[in-house]
């Protein structure tokens, strides 16, 4: 596959998405790169990306299953893993979705080929930075960690608010690849406001959603006859050290 070519539109209206961020703490980018730029992300995490089964643990941290781990499990073993964290999401926190630990895979130099190792570089470079502190009023963030996701029918976030183990997240990112998403297939960002909906965005092609953390939302469980998998990159602006 060619190399991406990661670059921001330029129409972008700065001032325009600061203003409304600091006046909701939340704000959705459309068309954040160019429409080809777009499509090869897609590409890449529709067709060439190895993902990992992730679930929360009982204590709502991580475990990962790489794909040769999760392929080796008997069926029981799988339903088991499945339906003991659709229990814990009954009464509280889980989730469970397919990932690629963006950040991890590069430090470590996992899958070398991977087209998209060039993401984590580029959404560190001055330019993704300065969009984002500039939009966000969030001067001491120094970095972006990211994760590619894929919620496929059964998956799901419960509710959460992002604030990190040493609150060191400033911000939240949603950026968006998903293609000809129906509203009734699920899989949306919704944001609470005690325990009702207040707002939210459903899954969208080429977009960014930026939101000040902590704050309180879902990912809504995908259906299971969802027709198409619910892309993203996502993750925080942080500003603990490297």
């Amino acid at each position: 596959m060619t190399e991406i070519d990661l670059k921001l539109s330029s129409h972008h209206d700065i001032e325009s998405y600061s203003k409304e961020y600091a006046k909701n703490g939340v704000v959705r980018i459309e068309n954040l790169f160019s429409s080809e730029t777009a499509e090869s992300i897609h590409q890449v995490l529709a067709t060439n990306t190895p993902w990992h089964l992730v679930q929360s643990d009982p204590n709502g941290k991580h475990k990962y299953y790489r794909p040769e781990t999760w392929e080796a499990l008997s069926s029981q073993d799988k339903q088991a893993i499945v339906s003991e964290t659709l229990s814990r999401a009954r009464s509280g926190f889980a989730y469970l979705y397919l990932c690629y630990p963006m950040i991890d895979a590069y430090l470590e130099n996992r899958d070398p080929g991977w087209p998209l190792h060039a993401m984590s570089e580029y959404l560190n470079t001055p330019e993704m930075l300065d969009f984002t502190r500039t939009i966000t009023g969030e001067s001491s963030v120094i970095k972006h960690d990211a994760q590619a996701t894929l919620y496929s029918p059964g998956h799901f976030l419960n509710l959460h608010n992002d604030t990190g183990d040493a609150a060191e997240r400033r911000a939240a990112y949603v950026m968006g690849f998903t293609k000809n998403w129906s509203i009734n297939w699920g899989g949306h960002l919704m944001f609470t406001r005690g325990n009702e909906l207040d707002f939210g965005f459903s899954p969208s092609f080429n977009t960014l959603t930026l939101f000040k953390v902590p704050r309180d939302h879902i990912v809504t469980q995908v259906t299971n006859f969802a027709g198409a998998g619910r892309y993203s990159i996502t993750g925080w602006l942080r500003d603990d050290p490297k």
